[in-house]
């Protein structure tokens, strides 16, 4: 799978702004100028897919503080628009899916007077010759291409906090639409660690056989059994600890009703050293790579400055990681760090994406309006 370009339009400080994108994605920034809204912006289509777009807005404030923040045009329908394009090598299919939210027009008897209301959806697919709609929905009303390849009526409408891509995946019967899902849902965004002494990562979890970390790192152990005991190969993983823990190793326990972990450090080569003995860095570092080197790869993974609390010294390893998940996952990666941007770059080929504000709005420094960036151009 590869997202081909992102749209997003009056979301917080992106004004509008549509991005190509390739196999590996580093932005850098100074703060505040709205690096990590990109990386929510994609949050939130994966949220339209999975039906709770918008109880993520809700979550973040409501559409009062999600709605574009700098001046505003004399527009009737304000609303947040995000679109993602989508390629699936398997199916050599290219998908284009558009969701809009707004507010509650002051008429409107239906939902909640602050909640985000789903206005418009669009799910495109082409497959080489020309494009075709296969779902399209306008307020609750929802047309859908059925089994006889014509566009019809779906019998239920959708109230105004739901998404028609989810309610239309949920019914079983559109195998466009839930080809579309599956591959989105797959999506993983990692956005810092709880490292506190009650995180997740310290913790031993049930033993139960786990091919991707959660996004919360609460299956982190688990993640680590499945590579020592069920794939048996963890020579990278292994190659990463050393080089970012000053030599250590993971020491991981065949799992008994819980998965546990340890790591031996050279100076104290008889004693495993729990995970609440480690440091926030280290147990930190320990989540990345349970993230980047799971036994099963997701089709998309982003880090939100993964950099946070890492000694400098961690970076070139973890950049090495970055490198190795890029061969088999589409890389997001939101930063601060010079030194990192540059570590990736080295091992990658990718030049960072300079976020910027420009006229307010978050921008790319060197974009076009068509989303390509000039450097990248002259490269090709």
């Amino acid at each position: 799978m590869l997202l081909r370009s992102m749209f997003a339009a009056n979301y917080r400080s992106l004004r509008s702004i549509r991005m190509d994108l390739a196999g590996v994605n580093l932005f850098i920034g100074e703060n505040g100028v709205g690096k990590s809204n990109l990386y929510r912006a994609l949050q939130l289509v994966q949220a339209a897919v999975r039906g709770n777009l918008a109880y993520e807005i809700a979550a973040e404030g409501g559409m009062a503080s999600a709605l574009w923040s700098g001046q505003r045009r004399q527009e009737k329908n304000f609303r947040i628009r995000l679109e993602v394009e989508v390629l699936d090598d398997e199916r050599a299919v290219t998908f284009r899916y558009r969701v809009e939210a707004g507010l509650r027009p002051p008429i409107d008897a239906a939902g909640f007077a602050f909640e985000p209301q789903v206005k418009e959806e669009e799910l495109v697919v082409e497959t080489g010759s020309r494009p075709v709609t296969m779902m399209k929905r306008t307020g609750p009303g929802i047309m859908v291409r059925g089994a006889s390849g014509r566009m019809e009526e779906y019998p239920e409408k959708a109230m105004t906090s739901e998404t028609a891509i989810a309610l239309l995946g949920d019914a079983g019967h559109y195998p466009e639409v839930g080809a579309f899902r599956r591959l989105i849902d797959g999506w993983r965004f990692f956005h810092g660690f709880r490292t506190d002494r009650d995180s997740a990562l310290r913790q031993p979890c049930l033993a139960v056989t786990s091919p991707l970390l959660d996004q919360d790192g609460g299956n982190m152990a688990a993640v680590f059994a499945t590579l020592v005991h069920t794939r048996g190969d963890t020579v990278e993983l292994d190659s990463a600890v050393a080089a970012a823990l000053g030599g250590a190793k993971l020491h991981v326990p065949e799992p008994g009703e819980y998965a546990e972990f340890g790591l031996v450090f050279p100076d104290f080569p008889k004693r495993i050293f729990q995970p609440r003995e480690l440091s926030d860095g280290q147990i930190r570092f320990l989540g990345l790579a349970a993230a980047l080197m799971s036994y099963r790869q997701p089709p998309l993974i982003a880090l939100n400055e993964p950099e946070a609390s890492l000694h400098p010294d961690m970076l070139a390893p973890l950049a090495d990681m970055i490198a190795q998940a890029a061969r088999h996952s589409q890389i997001w990666i939101v930063t601060h760090s010079e030194l990192l941007a540059s570590a990736v770059q080295e091992r990658c080929g990718t030049r960072p994406r300079r976020v910027i504000r420009k006229e307010g709005a978050t921008w790319i420094d060197g974009m076009r309006l068509t989303g390509v960036i000039d450097d990248e151009d002259e490269d090709e």
